[in-house]
């Protein structure tokens, strides 16, 4: 497996940009949406969205069997444009936003790591991105 091989996933979502801005960045919002599957879940979130401000999403599975953090450092941040970030592990991340038509696309490029198949990696970010655009569009 390459290491660190890039991969872009996207969803487009039936709201206006400044939502999903806000559902994105606002730790209220994404305990609600960032899973991969519905036995997982987000307990907690701390996000300082500023150039330098971490963030850790804890994701756990429901039945307490096993969880983790995940964290990093923003690098930039656009409103409602484009944040990138450094993981913990030092992988790169950028997501843009991008409205046309009253509806935004968000698109993410991540780079993979080397203990799980890419395909798997690519799933479960897809994953969460498509559990994102559903509670975006339904709430």
């Amino acid at each position: 497996m390459e290491k660190n091989e890039k991969i872009t996933i996207e969803a487009k979502v039936k709201t206006p940009i400044e939502k999903v801005w806000k559902y994105w960045t606002d730790p209220k919002h994404i305990v609600k949406w960032n899973s991969a599957s519905e036995d997982w879940h987000t307990t907690k979130t701390e996000n300082n969205l500023q150039v330098g401000g971490k963030f850790t999403f804890r994701m756990e599975a429901k039945d307490g069997s096993m969880g983790f953090d995940f964290g990093g450092t923003y690098d930039q941040v656009k409103p409602r444009e484009k944040i990138s970030y450094t993981l913990d592990d030092d992988r790169k991340v950028q997501v843009t936003f991008v409205e046309e038509d009253r509806q935004t696309k968000v698109v993410e490029v991540f780079e993979t790591e080397t203990t799980n198949p890419v395909e798997m990696q690519r799933n479960g970010w897809q994953a969460i991105l498509d559990n994102f655009k559903v509670y975006t569009e339904s709430n």
